[in-house]
């Protein structure tokens, strides 16, 4: 795999936006902002994950849960190190993390026309739920 993964910091922003601004399937709102992103990491503190290699990331996932359910958003890997396993281990990491809290599900959330991402989920086991439509509110 040839990477560090490690706890998604502040000092992560820049670079990490960079990346999931370049990668076709990631969709950001204003929830993904500076202050946002920093929000989310510390309500759920130790679960959000960077991939490094040589300083640089190569990957990324937001971790987080509320209480029964995890939630995985903006996993991605650049495309030049796809098919080595950085995706898996990122989305594992978050997993072993969130069962220490006690989350034992974790649903992932995917655009509907992200054939890539949708091909990584199911290649890793996971499934497509058809009885649900997520329904979005705004405050």
């Amino acid at each position: 795999m040839g990477c560090v993964i490690q706890n998604m910091t502040p000092e992560h922003y820049d670079e990490m936006i960079e990346l999931w601004n370049r990668i076709e399937g990631v969709g950001l709102s204003d929830a993904d902002s500076r202050d946002g992103v920093i929000a989310y990491l510390i309500r759920n503190p130790g679960l959000s994950l960077v991939a490094t290699d040589k300083g640089m990331i190569i990957g990324a996932v937001l971790c987080g849960h509320d209480g029964r359910r995890g939630y995985l958003h903006h996993l991605a890997v650049v495309p030049e190190r796809r098919g080595e396993g950085i995706g898996k281990a990122l989305v594992s990491e978050c997993l072993s993390r969130l069962g220490r809290l006690g989350i034992r599900k974790c649903n992932a959330f995917v655009f509907a026309d992200n054939d890539d991402g949708l091909g990584f989920w199911k290649s890793a086991g996971w499934a497509q739920r058809a009885d649900l439509t997520v329904i979005q509110g705004l405050t």
